[in-house]
């Protein structure tokens, strides 16, 4: 069982369940219920993203602002937006599915199970102590919330689950080469540029405008190299 991250196994479980949950109370929903969902996850994710963003350590607000600026614009090069959703669309052929809002389920979906402190410690505390209580934790947390997320977003967010598992289950794999480079500060740095990108989505779930949340995933890498030159170089 030691190579086997049970925290990840048991985190797309509860997603998977909630998920399915969420797709058959769709049905029942009418057009208001969808909106007023939609309101409700686009409010709640604000507060999401502003814990997280206020993690962000003293003295490190341009490595945030440079790691967006950078993610963003090498997004832009290589067109991730695109090549995301080439990936997006190869799962929703394979689904059988015809909802426009597929990717957006997907991305979303990801973007609020898999970026946080909660996810990197726990997955990195079950890879080196078998400690799995924090991820059974997040497991509950993104269970309830797949249900809501998949009753508005669609099954888009059942195939979450795939990212997630590489992600996630690759962390608690390779925790013990990654410990170094996970210290606390780039694990608060990291979830700040996360809560960003998290505000991003429920600026797009309100309608306020539309982030291209896709290209400015690479800043979430990117963020954790300054931190790191910033920490050797710099402090």
């Amino acid at each position: 069982m030691k190579n086997i991250p049970v925290g990840t196994v048991i985190n797309v479980a509860a997603i998977v369940l909630g998920s399915l949950l969420g797709l058959f109370l769709k049905q029942f929903f009418t057009e208001g219920m969808e909106t007023i969902i939609f309101q409700a996850l686009g409010l709640g994710t604000i507060l999401i993203g502003l814990k997280m963003s206020l993690k962000l350590p003293d003295g490190y607000m341009l490595i945030l602002i440079f790691s967006l600026v950078l993610g963003g614009i090498f997004g832009e090069l290589i067109r991730l937006d695109r090549v995301i959703l080439s990936m997006s669309d190869s799962l929703k052929s394979l689904s059988g599915s015809s909802e426009s809002g597929f990717s957006e389920g997907l991305i979303t979906a990801f973007l609020l199970f898999c970026i946080g402190s909660m996810t990197i410690v726990g997955a990195i505390e079950e890879g080196l102590n078998q400690k799995k209580e924090l991820l059974i934790v997040k497991s509950t947390l993104d269970g309830f919330s797949s249900i809501a997320l998949a009753a508005t977003l669609g099954i888009g967010v059942l195939f979450s689950i795939i990212p997630l598992m590489i992600f996630q289950g690759g962390l608690t794999l390779s925790a013990k080469r990654l410990k170094p480079i996970f210290d606390q500060t780039t694990i608060d740095t990291l979830s700040a540029v996360g809560g960003i990108l998290i505000i991003g989505i429920s600026i797009n779930l309100l309608k306020l405008g539309h982030i291209n949340l896709e290209n400015l995933l690479p800043s979430l890498f990117i963020v954790i190299l300054l931190s790191k030159v910033n920490q050797k170089y710099i402090s």
